[in-house]
């Protein structure tokens, strides 16, 4: 009767606790598994986005140096 008891208030503890919203979700490994793929991706973009600013200071860099060559040779 008491085993009986205590599984009991256990199984009611854990609902209550589980309804009440404080407890962990049930998928917390599924979440977890989530968010680690999604800090790969945004790794990843960060990656692309650098890649990308690099290109851009090239392309501006170059763009500065013909415009001074066109102005050179419109004098």
């Amino acid at each position: 009767m008491r085993q009986m008891e205590k599984r009991l208030s256990e199984q009611l503890g854990e609902q209550a606790w589980s309804e009440s919203g404080l407890g962990a979700p049930p998928d917390i490994d599924q979440l977890q598994r989530r968010i680690v793929l999604l800090e790969q991706e945004v790794a990843e973009k960060l990656g692309e986005l650098e890649e990308r600013t690099e290109e851009l200071e090239v392309a501006r860099a170059a763009n500065r140096e013909l415009t001074r060559a066109l102005n050179q040779g419109c004098r």
